[in-house]
């Protein structure tokens, strides 16, 4: 197949641990990879945050990246995003035009994305697939005024799930959301969660991989790590934390890994500013380091070195961390939402509580961590399951599936008979080709 990727605003190169930074650039850089290697032709068009960046991009792992001209070429928060979608849009079918090719499937990535694909779907006739990462609805349940994302989403997402020739839900939940709020029919959509890479998450030594990040060989250490936002919950694991410490006296560090910087900034990530103010509330601050942001390539070490994984977001509509963490042998507290409570087998995996309850938190922080026993048994079934289920390679051979599937079943296969016009050819400064 000649497939593209839609990901606006995240991209497979992106540096990861930021606010719009996170799962969603893990699994559109894997499923790219992925496919390449399967022997699919694959663009990936997400939009250009950067002037530096070239407008087309042939990456290592056989992909090409295609960095939108959409809007100012600077990073611009998520929920600010949608007035340049028609020029994104607009670029797309440029693109497609000058170099007089069809693609046979898109996947778009988020609604925006989404909608982009409709609309040239209403052009071109090329069939979409969406994986929607996050729901507008279940955000807004959430978050309430917190939710920065104008009204309209929810009127997007409706069209998008009408109008896409499959939907790939990335969990049990995801899939009953799609169903209940936004009336989707079952026989569109598939469950196919995210994975890991072998080669790149595995179990290290702990003592190593400690040396490796210059911790204490000797200390117990909890580990949260993901996008700085206060969804994710790292204010009710600080929390949590303190009430473990207080329970027990013993000497432990909660590493806290992610940020807009390698360095633990609160002026580039007002949220690792929160939540140094929340540690010295609690009277922690000496036990909770901020490690900043953190390269794909040495998250392993900091897996490995962790005694526990610990994610309690408000919701999650999946969460590649808790299983990575699993890759690595590391056993997870999770909170019992989304993504998580499908990962994580509680009481054989790892735990799951409610968010936003630092006491219980704190109960299985001690539950897990004073018994030897039941860790090492944790830690073994999380590796096994880890392996069984989530591993990239199986996942996106079932996207492949999907994807011929709703190539094949598609009924927009007809000639297009109205005459397509193009944008004008964009000049850039680069002089980089269409």
């Amino acid at each position: 197949m000649d497939i593209a990727i839609i990901s606006e605003h995240a991209s497979p190169i992106g540096a990861l641990g930021g606010k719009d930074a996170g799962g969603q650039n893990v699994y559109v850089a894997q499923l790219a990879t992925h496919l390449t290697r399967m022997g699919h032709k694959v663009e990936v068009f997400t939009r250009r945050e950067s002037s530096v960046l070239p407008i087309v991009q042939d990456l290592k792992e056989g992909f090409r990246l295609v960095n939108v001209p959409a809007g100012p070429a600077r990073t611009i928060a998520k929920e600010k995003l949608l007035p340049y979608m028609s020029s994104f849009t607009d670029f797309v079918l440029s693109y497609i035009g000058k170099r007089n090719k069809k693609f046979d499937i898109i996947h778009s990535n988020f609604w925006m994305s989404g909608l982009v694909a409709a609309d040239i779907k209403k052009v071109l006739n090329i069939p979409f697939v969406i994986t929607f990462h996050a729901l507008g609805r279940v955000r807004r349940m959430h978050q309430g005024s917190l939710d920065g994302f104008p009204d309209i989403r929810f009127e997007v997402e409706d069209r998008v799930v009408a109008e896409a020739d499959g939907i790939v839900a990335e969990c049990p939940q995801d899939l009953e959301d799609l169903q209940n709020l936004y009336k989707a029919a079952k026989t569109s959509m598939t469950v196919i969660p995210c994975g890991f890479d072998p080669m790149e998450m595995h179990p290290l030594d702990k003592m190593e991989a400690r040396r490796i990040l210059g911790l204490d060989p000797n200390e117990e250490i909890v580990l949260h790590l993901g996008r700085m936002v206060p969804r994710k919950g790292a204010d009710n694991i600080i929390r949590g934390f303190a009430h473990y410490l207080k329970t027990t006296g013993k000497k432990s560090n909660l590493i806290i890994v992610g940020g807009e910087s390698d360095r633990p900034d609160s002026r580039k990530t007002p949220e690792i500013g929160r939540l140094m103010l929340i540690a010295q509330e609690e009277g922690v601050t000496d036990s909770v380091l901020f490690a900043g942001r953190c390269s794909r390539k040495n998250l392993k070490f900091y897996y490995s070195a962790a005694d526990v994984f610990v994610t309690t977001p408000w919701y999650e509509p999946f969460g590649i961390t808790p299983v990575e963490a699993m890759a690595c042998g590391t056993p997870v507290i999770g909170s019992a939402v989304g993504g998580i409570k499908f990962t994580v087998k509680h009481g054989e995996t790892g735990l799951l509580v409610p968010p936003n309850e630092p006491r219980i938190l704190g109960e299985a922080l001690f539950t897990l961590l004073t018994n030897e026993e039941l860790k090492r048994s944790f830690q073994r079934k999380s590796l096994a399951r880890a392996h069984s289920s989530f591993k990239w390679e199986t996942m996106v051979e079932q996207v492949e599936k999907f994807l011929l599937s709703r190539m094949n079943r598609s009924q927009l296969k007809t000639e297009v008979t109205q005459t397509l016009i193009y944008p004008a050819t964009q000049t850039f400064n680069n002089n980089v080709y269409l």
